[in-house]
């Protein structure tokens, strides 16, 4: 009986810290909902009494980031140091995090709202490989919507962008293979060749054309400041998003706000 009092009291003091965290980083993040909070490990009160944390996870949605409005984040926080009695006062910003690893995933529908991707209806996003990218050719897929497993270089990746885009009054459905690169905190989409029909049958757009029709397909995203202070190291296309990756070392709760 007493032992389960104990782990009964230990799961409540676990829980009443997880909620005082995560409604400190609904007001940094600037959300409309408590995010998710999860501290490691068992039992809670022995990392509490000595204010060392060895994993704690946070995950939110819909995170406005500069002009993006609904960004996914997730971040793992190791070694993390907080004195209980801040914990319980609501002091977060004496919270320290040795190391952090975060994750920003962007959706579609925000990719589509940047410049000059507004002139593209129904934009579509899906992975390819940067060989697929750069010559058409890829042995390990007809349509290249797949990533190199042997990409070495994580700071770019190939990206499949589809939509319906204008040619002399009439619509067409324009595939744009692309590469998209991190420099510092900014996201370039740099287009490479383009080709027109469905996902069954494509014919590649003559070059004149190509030429004319390029330039809508060349963006640059700003993640402004990522939550956590982290500046990404790495880029992942996913079907129907982006996901940029970074980490961090000895960094303060209190840095989780996003750039304005």
């Amino acid at each position: 009986m007493l032992v389960a009092l104990l782990v009964g009291a230990d799961f409540g003091l676990a829980a009443f810290a997880e909620h005082t965290v995560s409604q400190k980083a609904r007001e940094q993040l600037r959300l409309t909902a408590d995010p998710s909070v999860t501290i490691h490990g068992f039992p809670f009160t022995t990392q509490a009494i000595g204010g060392d944390y060895h994993h704690i996870s946070l995950s939110a949605s819909g995170v406005p980031i500069q002009d993006l409005r609904d960004v996914a984040v997730n971040a793992e926080l190791n070694d993390v140091s907080a004195p209980l009695s801040d914990l319980v006062n609501g002091n977060t910003s004496a919270i320290k995090i040795g190391t952090l690893e975060a994750q920003v995933t962007i959706k579609a529908s925000d990719i589509a709202k940047v410049s000059p991707l507004t002139n593209i209806q129904d934009l579509r996003i899906e992975p390819s490989s940067i060989e697929y990218v750069q010559t058409g050719q890829d042995a390990g897929s007809s349509d290249g919507q797949k990533q190199d497993q042997q990409n070495e270089d994580k700071s770019k990746a190939g990206i499949r962008i589809s939509g319906d885009v204008k040619i002399a009054g009439q619509q067409f459905e324009i595939f744009c293979f692309a590469m998209i690169e991190l420099h510092g905190k900014s996201i370039d989409i740099v287009p490479q060749r383009l080709q027109y029909g469905n996902d069954k049958e494509t014919t590649v757009v003559p070059q004149s054309v190509q030429k004319a029709l390029l330039p809508n397909f060349k963006a640059s995203i700003n993640t402004g400041n990522l939550p956590f202070e982290v500046t990404p190291t790495a880029v992942q296309v996913n079907s129907g998003s982006v996901t940029i990756k970074g980490k961090a070392q000895n960094v303060t709760f209190s840095g989780a706000a996003a750039g304005r």
